[in-house]
């Protein structure tokens, strides 16, 4: 639902992204306690929020934004060694953005680095604000996987008194 004219501008960035049938898929995988699609809209809006806020390139932010976890394997599952998964995930990522979609070498270069420090920092602003906004999303989203974790064992607990 667009809800103002900064949204639609967003949308218009983003939408030919979201609406592939490819990427759709993200939306069957958990990620931070929230869905791997609704977590990377989430740092795409915000990356374009805060790039377009400093005067740098909003499409090249939301687009790497949207595509930094373009992966369709269940990390629970397809790795077993949590940090390779760190380093080896952006990689595939980059793969998907490439095969599915114009990117550009800036964009390929964001969604490659945006797990700094498990992989070399990004060259650009654009890339900064899209690692950090990854970091900051995926801490809010586990906050709330917590929080509903916790409020579901006190009620159980006072129920048993």
């Amino acid at each position: 639902m667009i809800v103002n004219k900064e949204d639609a501008l967003y949308f218009s960035v983003v939408d030919y992204i979201i609406k592939d049938k490819t990427f759709r898929k993200t939306a069957n995988f958990q990620h931070h306690g929230t869905t791997r699609l609704r977590h990377s809209m989430r740092v795409s809006y915000l990356s374009y929020k805060i790039a377009k806020k400093l005067g740098l390139n909003q499409k090249v932010a939301a687009i790497s934004g949207l595509l930094h976890d373009f992966y369709l394997q269940d990390e629970s599952k397809g790795f077993s060694n949590f940090m390779k998964f760190q380093k080896l995930h952006p990689k595939i990522a980059a793969a998907n953005a490439i095969k599915h979609f114009k990117v550009s070498d800036k964009e390929k270069e964001i969604i490659e680095t945006h797990m700094w420090p498990f992989t070399k920092p990004s060259k650009s602003l654009e890339g900064w604000i899209v690692s950090l906004t990854d970091k900051t999303v995926g801490a809010y989203e586990y906050s709330i996987k917590f929080r509903k974790a916790l409020s579901y064992r006190l009620k159980k607990k006072q129920s048993q008194i």
